[in-house]
This record gives C-alpha cells, structure tokens and sequence, in this order.
C-alpha cells in the first residue's frame, strides 16, 4: 500500500507565538498528520517597505498595517526553531519549515532533513541555488506558474546539486475557487517531469486532497489552524483540528480502497457469490427422461448450482431425474 506524506501546514498561524506552536504540534500528531510545518525568515528579508499585502491579506488583517509590519508580528525568531524542532522530535512528528529567504535556509539547514520550496520562490534564481548547494530533497509547490518555469527551477536545482525533486501541484489564491484547482495538471507535471507529485491545497473543506490521493499524489499539504476566528491573514482558509482529523482519516481509507489493481473476487465477497449469482434451475416441473430445454429450464437465483455460462451445455440433454420447479437443475 502506497501511504501518502501528510504534511500539516501550521505556515504563520500561531501568530508570534512559540507557545501556540507547540499546540499545533500536538493537534497535528493527533490529527494523525506525518510532518507539520511552519515557515521561517527574517521579514525584512523577504518583503520590501513598498510592498502591498495580497487582496485576501487585506481581507482579513485590514489596511493598517504594510504587508512586511503585518508578516514581522506574524514570525518566530530564528531560535525558536531549535526547541520547536526538538518538541516535534519528542511528539515523534516530522519537523519542516520553508525558508524565504537565504539566511533562513542557512539557519534550517542543521535541523531539517529536506526543504519545502514554496511556490512565490520558484523564480528566485539564487534562493534555488542555496536550496540546491544543500545536496538536501527538495518539495516544491508549483502554484502561480507554468511548465517552463518548473522545468527552469528544477534544472537549477539540478545543476547546484540538488537530491530529489517532488513536485506539488497549488494554486495560490486563499481560498482556491473549485474551478481553478486543476488537478489533472498534478498528473501532466508527473508525466512532464518524470517525478513524485503532490498536492498543496488551499481549497475550503477536504474533498480536493482526498481527490488528489485518488488521482496518485504522494504528498498532500493543507493548511491547519488551532481556530479559524483568530486574526491573521490565513486562518480562514484553514482546516480546524477536527477537520484535518477527518481529512487524514479520508486520505487513509482511500489509500487502502485503491488496491493493487489486480482485478479478483476479495474475500469479504467470496460469500456473496452463491447468493447474488444464478444457476440453472427447473422453470416447471421437469419428468425424467424429458429433454431438457428453453421451454422447462431458467435460471434464478442462487447461484450454488449449474453455472449458467454452461447453458449450452445443459440445452438438449436428458432429465436423469424428476425436477420440481425452482429445483436446482443437475446432469
């Protein structure tokens, strides 16, 4: 059975707080998640005073604040990452954090074993090239871009060094609209790219990720939060505890549902056979002797007698005995 790395995407959602993070870490290994994830940079690293935050940003956080004050409130200190990581350790959940930036990718590079590329660096040239220098495996999200620029990104993540690649497929608006997920285009990156793929899923609910399984992601990330009401930017668009619970309870089932695509009768039906079948019975009373035919036999169920692909068979022989109708027909 193929298991799906559940990746449980705390992003920014603890909102400053260590002590918050540490509660997602124990709601994600409840939840039954296999990794939960933050995201770590210094701010002024990353956004510029000019920049503007995102429509959904100014959504749910308001217009007071600048995009880079908002995301400086939001962030841990670098070193609180090294008793967040030692926490999920001591919970035996996968730790992962995304690095936005250089200084943070060579921060995280002693506590984390592989990298999650988030999908706004894609076309940052030298931020790949640190990324890649690591030798580490990579997961990059794919969303807001086109064949051409992944296939620009992995060749530099090649060239530098970089392990294995994994695609996620994403789109980047918060929350997704159903009708722009396109997740058949997780399929063509698989194809394209000869790789693993996921999906990284901003979509209300969970029916896309479990989707996703179904159609062969092998990595699902979702974000979660401890309550959908609390300020910051991406709360709403989050699972809440038990949802992400339901979800990796889903992804789960539908991992076992898929099978080994060999087509045979299971075992939990092998008994239904002699109960759901038919099999040539007597259609009135039958004398011995009497030529069996259209005309005195049927076939009903259960199927514990002749099978009928025997009819032609069974058309023309001799009754070798007196049948009583629905009698189960024998020769």
């Amino acid at each position: 059975m193929r298991r799906t790395l559940i990746i449980a995407e705390a992003g920014v959602n603890y909102n400053g707080s260590l002590e918050l993070a540490y509660k997602m870490v124990d709601k994600a290994k409840e939840a039954g998640a296999d990794v939960v994830k933050f995201q770590t940079a210094n701010a002024e690293n990353v956004i510029s005073r000019y920049a503007e935050k995102a429509a959904y940003q100014k959504e749910t956080t308001g217009l007071d604040e600048s995009q880079l004050e908002m995301v400086k409130k939001l962030m841990l200190p670098f070193n609180d990452f090294i008793p967040l990581k030692k926490y999920c350790d001591k919970k035996e959940i996968g730790f992962l954090s995304t690095p936005f930036e250089l200084d943070a990718i060579h921060f995280l590079n002693d506590l984390q074993d592989k990298w999650k590329i988030p999908s706004g660096e894609i076309t940052n040239h030298p931020y790949l090239v640190e990324i890649g220098r690591t030798g580490k495996p990579v997961i990059m999200s794919t969303g807001m871009s086109n064949l051409d620029e992944i296939e620009a990104a992995m060749h530099i993540l090649k060239e530098n060094g970089s392990g294995e690649i994994s695609l996620l497929h994403c789109n980047t608006q918060y929350p997704t609209p159903f009708e722009d997920v396109n997740l058949m285009a997780m399929i063509t990156m698989r194809e394209r790219f000869n790789c693993k793929v996921g999906y990284s899923d901003h979509t209300p609910g969970i029916e896309v990720p479990v989707a996703a399984v179904a159609l062969g992601a092998q990595i699902i990330e979702k974000h979660f939060t401890l309550d959908r009401n609390m300020e910051g930017p991406d709360h709403k668009a989050s699972l809440e505890v038990h949802e992400l619970a339901e979800m990796v309870r889903s992804i789960r089932n539908i991992e076992i549902a898929l099978g080994d695509g060999v087509k045979r009768v299971s075992q939990s039906e092998r008994d239904n056979i002699a109960i759901a079948r038919k099999s040539i019975v007597a259609k009135k009373s039958i004398k011995k002797g009497e030529v069996l035919s259209e005309e005195n036999i049927t076939t009903k169920r259960p199927g514990n007698g002749i099978d009928p692909m025997r009819w032609n068979e069974v058309i023309g022989t001799e009754a070798k005995k007196d049948f009583s109708e629905d009698e189960l027909i024998t020769i």
